[in-house]
């Protein structure tokens, strides 16, 4: 059984609709595969219509966070978030919220860049939009349309990385606060690719820990940002903490490079997060 627990459709920042994501997923192989777009579950419905024959798909979201560290700048953190209902009241309030941050610090950073001389239109990024959640991929996209960079790749690397002078932060949720609305919800939160360093400052183990006390789940170990290291140290925190582990792929279309399937879940620890999630059931045959 091949699993992937980690894609994203044009929903929010993936160039494939849902039903695209899908059928890319069952022509690669897979068995099960989790949407997981970032801040929405708009993409959810469109799944459970489309889905073909055979695939089982894992409702889920990757939800915009921060840990808070005494006396330094927050630390940015990806929460999977699986299984939940869609309908939590308190979950769904710091969607929206969460929402409006991005389409707001979205506009932030280009009006940063036209003032510098880079041809864009925020509204016309807006209006190129499937719809669902606008964020920084969409704006290196425009950059690539305008001919400033040759791919998104270059586009973060260059002017959207929060090195950059065009750069906006957003408030995302505190990791915990969002850890107990997910659990409220009956889903099962699992901390996303904690060792990329690549993406920014990553957090200690004892923060995972601090996590893992307010009810975390489990952790993504295999993820192409992680090395064979990272990925053992990983799975050996996971074990001392009692905490699940997951493998993907963190697929994106072709705003990155990363083949769907190229890290996958073991199918002992998916049964294990099924067991655990209470919110909405898995979509399957």
């Amino acid at each position: 059984m091949r699993i992937d627990l980690h894609t994203h459709s044009s929903v929010s920042d993936g160039t494939e609709s849902p039903a695209e994501l899908l059928a890319t997923a069952r022509a690669a192989g897979l068995d099960v595969v989790a949407l997981t777009d970032h801040d929405t579950t708009e993409g959810w419905a469109a799944a459970a219509r489309t889905r073909p024959a055979g695939l089982t798909v894992v409702p889920g979201m990757e939800l915009s966070c921060r840990w808070l560290p005494a006396d330094q700048p927050p630390i940015s953190v990806h929460l999977l978030a699986y299984l939940f209902d869609p309908r939590s009241p308190a979950l769904v309030a710091e969607l929206t919220r969460l929402r409006s941050e991005r389409l707001h610090r979205g506009e932030r950073i280009v009006r940063n860049l036209v003032a510098a001389g880079y041809p864009l239109d925020w509204d016309a990024i807006v209006a190129g939009c499937s719809g669902g959640v606008i964020g920084r991929p969409h704006v290196a996209r425009a950059l690539v349309a305008a001919g400033v960079v040759g791919s998104v790749d270059e586009a973060f690397a260059t002017l959207l990385n929060h090195r950059s002078p065009h750069y906006v932060a957003k408030a995302d949720t505190d990791v915990l606060h969002g850890i107990a609305l997910v659990r409220a919800a009956g889903g099962v939160p699992v901390f996303a690719h904690g060792l990329a360093r690549r993406r920014g400052r990553v957090l200690d183990d004892d923060a995972v820990a601090a996590m893992a006390g307010a009810g975390l789940l489990g952790l993504e170990v295999d993820h192409p940002d992680h090395a064979p290291d990272e990925r053992a140290h990983m799975a050996g925190l996971a074990d001392e903490l009692g905490l699940l582990t997951t493998g993907s792929s963190d697929y994106h279309g072709t705003n990155k490079t990363t083949p769907i399937a190229a890290c996958t879940t073991d199918p002992e620890q998916l049964e294990r997060l099924l067991a655990l999630g209470t919110g909405t059931p898995v979509l399957r045959d």
